[in-house]
């Protein structure tokens, strides 16, 4: 028998794959609904995979047990107001060239979003990469440059690699203002609240190809959840709940791989090497919607403090920086932490639009509301 490889993404969203795959997973849900009355709920962590199920609508196309439940694996939504109020102030800071990733260019402080401080004579730009920033560093040595890192091990990377190349090329007008964060800590904190109810997770894909499956080996070993990390496109995610179902409905957990082509199962050593060399744990990190989660944050490491804006511009991650409290009738948290749909927040269309965002989930490319708004929630909130 001959294998052929798959060569184009339109084989990844091939219907008649589609639909072999909803009809599995319709005859395996019907046998475990079969011994429960509620439906079997499926987290996907990622932001990444929220927005594939609704722009391919796979929401409405799953068979009727089966629920995804929205994570928080959106590292913009995810950051607390005070750190934004914090990038706020360095770049607000005279002689200071502020650079960021577009999406959070417009997520609410509690005083305003860099958008709001670019408008009122900051020197802030967006960027698509640190090396941007690095670059911006050696063509204006008078002036200090600040890159906002951001994101969870898929970007930890290269903001590590910028740090060592500026610490070769000794740029001391380069430093990164560092909020990366790491997904399997705040997996543990959902597992461990009594209120969550989930029976499986679909992992990050993107996540994964850094630091590989083994960092889920917890989750069946310690809580009996199965954990399916996923592709992007449609026929990833159907199979993936389908391979999530298949051990629910065998009686076992384990952490499989379905994106094999992409994820290795040890991680990126070279990634690995650059994080660990660069960064370290933080004793605990505050998540919007979940609170404070220990070492699920990471910080620079002394040996690179020169590089570490918030050594440079004396900000430390002190006690009464945190829980600034979110803005009145915003129900981030909740949303994150699966407990509400976006649909279900008051201010979802009303208070809260991509326009007029009250919260980081209406404005992050990533966010659950913003996939709701973008795929179908602007006509049912017109509705």
């Amino acid at each position: 028998m001959t294998v052929q490889a798959m060569k184009f993404a339109s084989e990844f969203r091939d219907p008649a794959a589609a639909r072999v795959l909803l009809a599995a997973i319709a005859a395996k849900a019907d046998r475990i609904g079969a011994t429960r009355e509620k439906p079997v709920h499926i987290m996907e962590i990622c932001g990444g995979h929220t927005h594939s199920i609704f722009r391919y609508g796979l929401d409405k196309l799953i068979h009727e047990g089966v629920e995804f439940i929205h994570g928080p694996g959106c590292p913009v939504c995810v950051l607390p107001m005070a750190r934004v109020d914090e990038c706020v102030e360095i770049a607000e800071t005279p002689g200071v060239i502020f650079t960021t990733f577009g999406d959070a260019m417009r997520v609410p402080g509690h005083r305003k979003s860099l958008m709001q401080a670019r408008s009122g004579g900051a020197d802030i730009r967006m960027v698509y990469s640190p090396l941007d920033a690095l670059e911006l560093a050696r063509r204006n040595p008078g002036r200090e440059v600040v890159f906002f890192g951001l994101g969870f091990e898929t970007t930890t990377p290269s903001t590590a690699l910028s740090i060592q190349a500026a610490a070769r090329e000794g740029l001391t007008n380069f430093s990164v203002f560092c909020n990366h964060i790491t997904v399997p800590e705040p997996i543990k904190a959902l597992l461990d609240d009594p209120d969550m109810m989930l029976d499986g997770f679909i992992g990050p894909g993107h996540v994964s190809m850094v630091i590989g499956i083994h960092p889920y080996d917890f989750i069946p070993r310690d809580y009996g959840k199965p954990l399916v990390v996923a592709g992007f496109e449609p026929t990833d995610l159907l199979q993936s709940v389908l391979m999530v179902l298949t051990q629910i409905a065998e009686g076992r957990a384990a952490v499989e791989n379905q994106y094999a082509r992409v994820v290795p199962e040890h991680g990126n050593p070279v990634s690995l090497a650059a994080i660990a060399d660069v960064y370290e744990r933080r004793p605990s990190f505050e998540w919007r919607g979940l609170g404070e989660i220990d070492a699920s944050g990471l910080r620079i490491r002394a040996q690179y403090a020169a590089f570490d804006a918030e050594e440079k511009f004396g900000i430390g991650y002190a006690a009464s920086s945190r829980n600034v409290p979110e803005i009145e009738g915003c129900a981030c948290g909740a949303v994150m932490t699966g407990k509400m749909k976006p649909m279900q927040c008051p201010q979802f269309g009303r208070g809260c639009t991509p326009e007029m965002p009250l919260g980081a989930l209406m404005v992050s490319s990533e966010g659950a509301c913003a996939a709701y708004w973008q795929y179908s929630g602007a006509r049912a909130a017109a509705e």
